[in-house]
C-alpha cells in the first residue's frame, strides 16, 4: 500500500474538499487517469429500502435515466449485498460476470474493475472503473482501486448524510408551510387574533411562563386554540430554536403508545424492522405538546411521570436509559381534577402537569373578537381556495355574533370556509353556511335554536338531542350541496369531514342523499 500513498492522499484531499461526491468525480477521474488507462469512473450508492442502485458521481456523466437509478429485483439486490460483504473486487467484461452486469451501465464495454464500499461492514455502494477501448487493467490497477475503497466509502457515507439532512429540511419546510396554511398565517410569529382583548389575560400568562421551563397545562373546550397557545409558549421561550412536536394522545392506538412516545429497538416487537426514536427523543432541546393528555392510559401515565421526574427515557426493547431535555406542554378539554377523583388519571401526574395551568375561554365568552377572527379566516379562505378576498359584512358579523359556537374558533373557521366556497369570491354566504338560508321567517333548524340568540331575548323550546342536531346539520349541508357527498362543493367538504365518515353517519341516522338531489 506504500506505493499507492501519493494517489491515496490526493483522493482523500479531493473528497474532503467537496460536500457532495458528484462534485469530486471529475477531479478523481483525472487523478486516476495518470495511474491507469481509465475511460470512466462511477460511484453508486445501494438503497436497500428502494431496491435500487443510485449513481452519486460519474465522470464522464451517465446519460441514461435507467443508468442513473437502476431498480433491482430482490434476488439481485441480495446478490449485490452478499458480494459487497465478501469484500473482494471483481474484474472482467460487463457480460463476463453477473455482478458486473448488474452494476455497470448497459452500454459499457471492455475491461472493468468493481470494488465494494462498506461502512461498519454494511454494504453502502460500489466504485467502478471502466478501461479505455482496446486496453486492459493489470493487477496493480486492481490493488490501487482496492486501496481507494476507504476514502470513497467515507465520501459516500458523508454524501448520504448530507442528502438525508437536505430531505429532512425539505420535509420540515413542507410541514411548516402546511401548518402556516392551516393556521392561515404567513409566519409562526404572527399576532394571535384577540390577544389584546378576549385573550389578554391568557397571553399575559403565556408571557409569564414562557421564560421558565416548568410544565404547562392548557385547559379549554375543543376548538379554542390550545395548539396555538402551546406554540406561542414555545416561540416566546428560550427553546424557540428547538423542535416543537405535537402528539395527539387520543389518536395513538393503545398498543403503540410506548413505541410512539419512547421509541423502540429493532426486533422489539413484530414489525419493528428498524430502531426508531420516540417523540421525547425527537423533541430533545425543544417542546413536546401532548394534546388530549386525558386520553393517555394509566399504564402510559406511569412511564410518562418517570420521564418528567428523571429526564430519562428507555426505548421499548432497549437496555439503556437515554437522557432527554424536553419542555412539556399538555392540553385537554376534559376535567382532569374529576378524573383524578374517579381514579382514571394519576394524582401525582396531575400535580406535575398543573404547575402552571392556563384556561382558554370559549368563543361565546369573547364575542367582541368574533368580527376580527371572522375577517382573519376570510382572508385565509381566499388564499386557500384561490378566490378574490371577500370580508364579512356588518350583517354577517351580527349573525355570527348571535351564535353560541359550541365548536368554538375551529367551528367558526369551518363556517367561514363554507361561506367563502358558497360565495365563490363574490361575497361570504354566512347565512347559508350556518344553514339559516333554507328557512323562512324566524324558524331555523332545531339544532340552531339552542345556540342562536337574539340580542333582546333568549331562545325557548325543546333542546335537540345530539343525533337530531347532527341529522339536521347534515341535511342542511346536503341541501347546499344538492345531494353531493364528495368533491370540492360536496357535503363532506362543507362539513370538513371524510366522505366515508359522512356516509357512515348518514347510514346510522337514516339519511338518504337522493332526496336532496335536484331533479
Amino acid at each position: 500500500m506504500q506505493r499507492f500513498r501519493p494517489i491515496l492522499l490526493a483522493v482523500w484531499q479531493e473528497v474532503c474538499r467537496h460536500i457532495e461526491l458528484r462534485e469530486a468525480a471529475a477531479t478523481l477521474a483525472k487523478l486516476l487517469q495518470k495511474q491507469m488507462p481509465l475511460k470512466q469512473l462511477i460511484v453508486r450508492r445501494i438503497e436497500p429500502e428502494h431496491g435500487a442502485l443510485v449513481t452519486v458521481g460519474a465522470s464522464p456523466p451517465l446519460e441514461g435515466v435507467g443508468d442513473a437509478r437502476r431498480v433491482l429485483t430482490a434476488a439481485d439486490l441480495r446478490r449485490v449485498q452478499a458480494w459487497c460483504r465478501a469484500g473482494k473486487p471483481a474484474r472482467g467484461g460487463v457480460r463476463s460476470d453477473r455482478i458486473l452486469e448488474l452494476l455497470l451501465p448497459a452500454d459499457s464495454d471492455g475491461d472493468v474493475i468493481a470494488a465494494p464500499l462498506t461502512n461498519n461492514d454494511q454494504p453502502i455502494g460500489v466504485v467502478l472503473v471502466v478501461c479505455r477501448p482496446r486496453q486492459t487493467f493489470g493487477s496493480d490497477h486492481v490493488q490501487m482501486v482496492e486501496a481507494l475503497r476507504e476514502p470513497l466509502a467515507a465520501a459516500l457515507e458523508n454524501d448520504r448524510r448530507i442528502h438525508e439532512m437536505a430531505a429532512l429540511r425539505e420535509a420540515a419546510e413542507a410541514d411548516r408551510g402546511t401548518l402556516l396554511r392551516r393556521l392561515g398565517r404567513s409566519e409562526l410569529s404572527d399576532e394571535i387574533v384577540g390577544q389584546g382583548s378576549g385573550l389578554l389575560n391568557v397571553m399575559q400568562r403565556v408571557d409569564l411562563v414562557a421564560r421558565s421551563d416548568v410544565p404547562v397545562l392548557i385547559l379549554g373546550e375543543t376548538g379554542t386554540g390550545k395548539e396555538l397557545i402551546a406554540r406561542a409558549i414555545h416561540n416566546r421561550g428560550p427553546r424557540h430554536a428547538g423542535p416543537f412536536l405535537r402528539v395527539n394522545c387520543g389518536a395513538i392506538p393503545r398498543e403503540l403508545i410506548d413505541s410512539q412516545l419512547f421509541g423502540h429497538e429493532r426486533g422489539s416487537f413484530t414489525g419493528a424492522e428498524d430502531s426508531r426514536p420516540g417523540w421525547f427523543e425527537r423533541s430533545d432541546g425543544g417542546t413536546l405538546f401532548l394534546d388530549e393528555i386525558g386520553e393517555l392510559p394509566l399504564e402510559a401515565q406511569v412511564r410518562f411521570l418517570r420521564v418528567l421526574q428523571d429526564g430519562f427515557v428507555e426505548r421499548v426493547g432497549g437496555q439503556k436509559a437515554l437522557s432527554v431535555d424536553v419542555r412539556i406542554v399538555a392540553a385537554t378539554h376534559r376535567d382532569l381534577a374529576a378524573m383524578v377523583r374517579e381514579s382514571t388519571f394519576r394524582e401525582d401526574l396531575w400535580y406535575r402537569l398543573a404547575v402552571f395551568p392556563i384556561l382558554l375561554p370559549p368563543l361565546r365568552e369573547r364575542r367582541d373578537d368574533i368580527a376580527a377572527i371572522a375577517q382573519h379566516f376570510a382572508q385565509r379562505a381566499a388564499v386557500r381556495f384561490g378566490l378574490p378576498p371577500a370580508l364579512p359584512s356588518d350583517e354577517d358579523v351580527r349573525i355570527l355574533s348571535s351564535y353560541d359556537w359550541p365548536g368554538n374558533v375551529r367551528e367558526l373557521g369551518a363556517v367561514i370556509d363554507r361561506a367563502a366556497i358558497l360565495g365563490d369570491g363574490r361575497s361570504l354566504e354566512v347565512a347559508k353556511a350556518l344553514g339559516l338560508a333554507q328557512w323562512t321567517g324566524s324558524a331555523p333548524p332545531l339544532a340552531m335554536t339552542a345556540t342562536l340568540r337574539e340580542p333582546a331575548a333568549t331562545t325557548t323550546g325543546a333542546f335537540a338531542t345530539l343525533d337530531e342536531a347532527m341529522r339536521q346539520h347534515i341535511e342542511a349541508a346536503l341541501r347546499l350541496a344538492d345531494g353531493r357527498i364528495e368533491g370540492r362543493r360536496g357535503a363532506a367538504a362543507l362539513l370538513k369531514i371524510n366522505p366515508h365518515t359522512l356516509r357512515a353517519r348518514m347510514r346510522k341516522l337514516g339519511i338518504a342523499w337522493k332526496q336532496f338531489r335536484a331533479e
